[in-house]
């Protein structure tokens, strides 16, 4: 508070003193006129004047000129202490002060700033006072003068641009300008400031820079997440090319793009391909040469490729030695190449061209190698899908034929139970003596009842023992010859032989039997039957 009082008063004081020097500078002359007007009326009159008033006079005129010369003294010092502070202030700001005339557009004060900012003398300025327009950028001359001239008549000036500098450097400044009007009101001066804002604009370019990057890799992730799922939703290869190819083209400009793998050997095969502008729809799929087929034998470049197995990026291809052996790919002038890996394996190489020379860049590059790892795991899987539909098919095909021969056997096998009934039925009650022994034993593994009446065995004493144990065969060379000739596939019709029933009676028998497979093993089915009276007599 005290020291806002003291300022007050400080100011009082000096505005006081300013008044007082007015006022005596005004009063002085007044009284000198005054007295210089009394003199002259007195001699016009005739008048004589005391010698006091002659004195007064004189010295009043003394005073007025002493006076006179003491104010425009301290005037013209204070005008030079003005001035000398203005040019300590306007040395020491880091900023451009300058002064033009508005009519001419000529300078006619500039601060040594200028000298720092622009890199020439401000010398050489006020000696010619127009050549700050040379080194505006040519660039932005025409239009910084313009609104140069329209401020000489709105009396405001706010523009931003390049100047060049003796070396060939450019810098940024920002120009603001501000009217000075005469008494009528006429602009007749611009004066302002320039400041050098290149760190500011470089600042403000690494801001736009950062923010167009993380523009370009949020679309970036934008179109690999979407291409990763467009590469997931159908597992057949041919909607995996179709959908790698379509989201390779948001990331990567090109004419016509293929996926090359390899198919044995030397031969490859366009496993997908597409060109842009597409084909018309009416156009056949698979057209002559479509799709391409390449022999890396034959192509230098490509055996190259296959050899290095690593991304490839070729801004003019008329300068690449053997281009011209790459069949397909001869209209290409620009073209790069990322290597398909999945799992450790190398399923081929995603080829990008474009009709246009030095299209693609390392950032072009870059995304395709992005891409291509979705895009080998894509075409992994669909690999695996078809080889898994092919079993499914297989499987499929296999369980079809199982289930009918599943039918056929249940038939095969209701038909047997039923043959089984049937033959059961005709064996139990056929009135002819019926037996069923092993063909290598001849063990009894069933019989009849009429072979229990004629031998006078129960089923249950024969069944299990052989006919070696109950003395059957009165000749067993009879057996032995009939078993040999079941072994080779001949039936035994009407076989005279004797055989022994339990009683020890020999009875003389028309013997016939087959070779059949029963209850799992080789078996010989026979009929033995009484030979009629007269035929018994023959036989004796």
């Amino acid at each position: 508070m005290e020291f806002r009082d003291l300022s007050r008063a400080d100011g009082t004081s000096k505005w006081l003193g300013k008044i007082g020097r007015w006022a005596f500078s005004i009063l002085i002359p007044l009284v000198a006129a005054t007295l210089l007007f009394f003199v002259i009326r007195a001699k016009l009159r005739g008048e004589q004047l005391p010698d006091f008033v002659i004195f007064i006079e004189a010295m009043g005129f003394v005073v007025v000129i002493l006076a006179g010369t003491w104010f425009l003294v301290r005037g013209v010092r204070e005008h030079r202490e003005s001035e000398e502070r203005y040019r300590q202030m306007a040395s020491h700001i880091q900023e451009i002060f300058w002064m033009l005339d508005a009519e001419s557009k000529r300078v006619l004060e500039v601060n040594e700033a200028y000298e720092t900012i622009t890199g020439r003398t401000r010398r050489s300025l006020l000696d010619s006072p127009t050549s700050y327009e040379e080194i505006i950028h040519p660039e932005d001359r025409v239009h910084v003068l313009a609104r140069l001239d329209e401020a000489t008549r709105s009396g405001r000036l706010d523009e931003r641009f390049r100047i060049t500098l003796p070396s060939g450097d450019v810098r940024w400044v920002r120009v603001h300008g501000f009217p000075m009007r005469n008494a009528a009101g006429r602009i007749w001066r611009l004066v302002g400031t320039a400041q050098d804002v290149t760190g500011q604009k470089q600042a403000e370019d690494e801001v736009v820079r950062n923010l167009r990057i993380a523009e370009t890799a949020r679309a970036e992730a934008d179109a690999l997440q979407k291409a990763t799922l467009a590469l997931t939703q159908d597992l057949r290869m041919d909607s995996v090319m179709e959908a790698l190819l379509r989201s390779l083209e948001e990331l990567v400009p090109y004419t016509l793009a293929r996926v090359i793998v390899p198919e044995g050997g030397p031969h490859l095969l366009a496993l997908g391909e597409r060109e842009i502008p597409e084909r018309p729809q009416a156009s056949p799929k698979y057209r002559p040469g479509h799709p391409l087929t390449l022999i890396a034998d034959e192509c230098p470049f490509l055996k190259t490729i296959l050899e290095e197995k690593k991304s490839v990026l070729i801004s003019e291809t008329n300068k690449e030695k053997d281009w011209q052996t790459f069949k397909g790919h001869t209209h290409l002038h620009s073209w790069l190449s990322v290597p398909l890996k999945a799992s450790g394996e190398y399923l081929g190489f995603l080829s990008i061209g474009h009709a246009d020379p030095n299209r693609y860049t390392e950032e072009h590059l870059r995304r395709a190698e992005l891409l291509s790892i979705p895009a080998a795991a894509a075409i992994q899987n669909a690999r695996l899908y078809s080889t898994a539909d092919m079993y499914a098919s297989e499987l499929q095909k296999r369980l079809v034929d199982l289930e009918e021969a599943e039918t056929a056997l249940a038939e095969v096998r209701w038909s047997r139970t039923s043959s089984d009934d049937r033959f059961e039925k005709v064996f139990r009650s056929s009135p002819v003596p019926l037996t069923i022994t092993t063909l290598r034993e001849g063990r009894f593994v069933d019989v009849n009842t009429a072979f229990e009446r004629r031998y006078g065995y129960t089923r249950e004493e024969v069944l299990g023992r052989t006919v070696h144990d109950l003395d059957m065969w009165c000749d067993p060379a009879d057996r032995m010859f009939m078993t040999e000739q079941l072994r080779q596939g001949v039936a035994v019709r009407n076989r005279i032989t004797w055989l022994r029933s339990k009683s020890g009676e020999v009875k003389l028998t028309s013997y016939s039997a087959d070779r059949i497979h029963f209850a799992g093993q080789a078996c010989v089915l026979a009929v033995s039957d009484d030979l009629p009276e007269f035929n018994q007599r023959k036989a004796n």
